[in-house]
């Protein structure tokens, strides 16, 4: 058998060995659901307490189920380690790093880098090693691909294979996971293609769509959440729109959503958060000034978005006005610093701006949050309310519900709050509005 049967012969009867490199949001489940299907599974991550807590068995992703990586770990089909000597053990290695934006809005790619690196020292022939970072189209081809031949004297294509599958998460959907979420595949070449489909297929319950090239995996990615983003910079300005004229965004959308057809409901609030949305559409700006265009679109809903922090101050402004309050020296409690409801995470969270400018203001701050006890956001670490309690909600001047969580009672909020601006709808229920204003 040449290298690719091998490689698929392996796959096939459960006797490769998978790596993961980054065990955060996405590479944590990828890792549990390798183990879980049967491949022996190497976590790699350069923090050491992520690889001490995957080891000893306790779970700190929301969407891995405690008890399915402690019965993995325990079984010794899934283990972390700092030790990149590691990649000369595997036959898989699924790249699942951050690919942040710097200071100037620009790609970020140095932990791809340093992990293809890594990689590049150890790896071995028949191995297939897949990019699943969100990232510009070209990284896989133009960046991955030199450093791994380079590093390892070895062909892609001959001695190895090389793809892009990006990552697809949606931390807290209840209905799609790791496990049951289609995935998209492109190699270096129709083997790799093959071959990266054929690992994810022998793991996944879910339709894999084999692109013809990573550069079209790639786009997609970027296209999937462009779309959200141009979309909900559409929501956010019909929100504004709508308040100047003294209509109700809100409802406007639920009588949108009547139609069968032709309209998907985006909804407004504070700015955008999370791993992807918020910084993927600036991947492709970037990019697309190699060939001298400007995404003009993409370019002015990120710009409405992210004037979404500054319009709730001011809104609030407004709000607390009417009380002949200014904004200096009042008391504001933030409800929710999670990027979406009913999660513990805080990654560009919109709601931490809204925090950062209404203390630019002269605002006393606090917030609190059911999921999130404190958070880390510029250096400083800011601790929120332990409980959400009567004398918490009357003291405040002012509550801002930036995230819908279910876990809190906004019955009792309404009841005891002087005032409330909701940019979530979280409180829609409520039959009493009198103290309510809605984004």
């Amino acid at each position: 058998m040449n290298l690719k049967e091998q490689l698929l012969n392996k796959i096939n009867n459960r006797t490769a060995v998978v790596g993961v490199v980054g065990l955060g949001y996405v590479g944590l489940p990828l890792a549990v659901e390798k183990a879980n299907a049967g491949f022996r599974t190497i976590g790699f991550d350069i923090q050491e307490g992520k690889v001490k807590l995957v080891n000893e068995g306790h779970n700190y992703i929301g969407d891995v189920v405690d008890s399915e990586l402690e019965n993995l770990v325990n079984q010794g089909i899934l283990s972390a380690t700092s030790d990149y000597t590691f990649i000369r053990e595997l036959d898989f290695v699924a790249i699942c790093v951050p690919t942040p934006l710097d200071e100037y809005q620009q790609p970020d790619i140095s932990y791809v880098k340093s992990s293809a690196i890594e990689i590049s020292k150890y790896l071995r022939k028949g191995t297939i090693v897949v990019l699943e970072s969100t990232t510009y189209p070209g990284t896989t081809e133009e960046l991955l691909l030199p450093i791994l031949e380079e590093g390892s004297g070895l062909k892609c294509g001959e001695d190895f294979y090389l793809a892009f599958s990006p990552e697809r998460v949606d931390p807290g959907n209840l209905i799609y996971k790791t496990k049951n979420t289609p995935k998209v595949v492109g190699g270096v070449g129709k083997d790799s293609t093959e071959i990266a489909a054929a690992m994810y297929r022998a793991v996944l319950n879910s339709d894999i769509f084999e692109a013809s090239s990573p550069r079209v995996a790639e786009m997609e990615k970027i296209l999937e959440n462009t779309y959200r983003n141009i979309n909900i910079g559409l929501a956010n300005e019909m929100a504004i729109i709508c308040h100047k004229m003294g209509i109700n965004v809100w409802e406007v959308i639920e009588a949108a959503k009547t139609k069968p057809y032709g309209f998907q409901a985006f909804y407004p609030g504070p700015g955008l958060g999370g791993h992807c949305i918020p910084l993927d559409p600036y991947y492709l700006s970037w990019k697309a000034r190699e060939y001298n265009y400007h995404t003009q679109l993409i370019e002015t809903s990120g710009i409405i978005n992210d004037s979404m922090p500054s319009y709730v101050v001011e809104r609030a402004s407004k709000i607390l006005n009417r009380f002949k309050k200014p904004l200096n020296g009042s008391k504001i409690l933030v409800l929710g610093v999670a990027y979406k409801q009913d999660i513990d995470d805080y990654r560009e969270s919109p709601a931490l701006k809204v925090i950062e400018n209404f203390e630019k203001e002269g605002c006393i701050v606090d917030f609190y949050d059911p999921f999130i006890k404190e958070y880390k956001y510029k250096g400083q670490v800011k601790e929120g309310k332990q409980e959400l309690t009567k004398e918490i909600l009357k003291e405040v001047d002012l509550v801002v519900v930036t995230t819908a969580h279910t876990k809190v009672d906004y019955n009792f909020v309404q009841a005891n709050s002087k005032f409330i601006f909701d940019t979530k709808n979280a409180m829609k229920d409520m039959g009493n509005r009198e103290n309510i204003e809605l984004l």
